[in-house]
């Protein structure tokens, strides 16, 4: 079974989950200028280093530069962003796990708004985590405290 085209009507988000169940993985495709694929593939490093990048092949087909608002783009399964976001590999491959839960809690037909929100940051914090302890690059490991740091920090009194 093919993972379909897009993923929109129920009958093709039931297709994707079915082909997903019986362990489809994607070809992860990057799309955009050169500048802007290395610096996803330099998050993509990352994220096989914390050993996510099945996780993310699961659910993502592909991630495409665009200038406006970074986004999934749960239909295409695909995530757009923009240099912004990936400029900064630790923050980007924070990114990509992040929109990959939301993809996700999509094909698994959970609400994605409210609480799959609060998932989505829950699995980028515990990815930095992750990230942390195995990373070997000690600017990497610092990035990640710097990170986290600002995800739990309380905002207000």
């Amino acid at each position: 079974m093919e993972f379909p085209k897009r993923v929109y009507t129920v009958e093709e988000v039931k297709k994707a989950r079915d082909v997903i169940e019986s362990g489809h993985k994607h070809r992860l495709t990057v799309k955009g200028k050169q500048e802007f694929r290395q610096k996803v593939k330099a998050a993509l490093k990352l994220v096989k280093v914390a050993k996510y990048y099945d996780f993310v092949r699961t659910y993502v087909r592909g991630i495409q530069e665009i200038d406006g608002i970074s986004q999934l783009r749960e239909a295409e399964a695909a995530i757009w962003a923009n240099n912004y976001v990936v400029a900064d590999s630790v923050d980007a491959a924070g990114f990509i796990v992040q929109k990959t839960q939301q993809m996700k809690d999509y094909i698994e037909g959970r609400l994605y708004y409210e609480m799959g929100e609060k998932r989505a940051i829950d699995k980028r914090i515990e990815f930095l985590k992750i990230l942390e302890k195995r990373s070997r690059d000690q600017t990497v490991r610092e990035r990640c405290q710097e990170i986290l740091k600002k995800w739990t920090e309380v905002p207000f009194p």
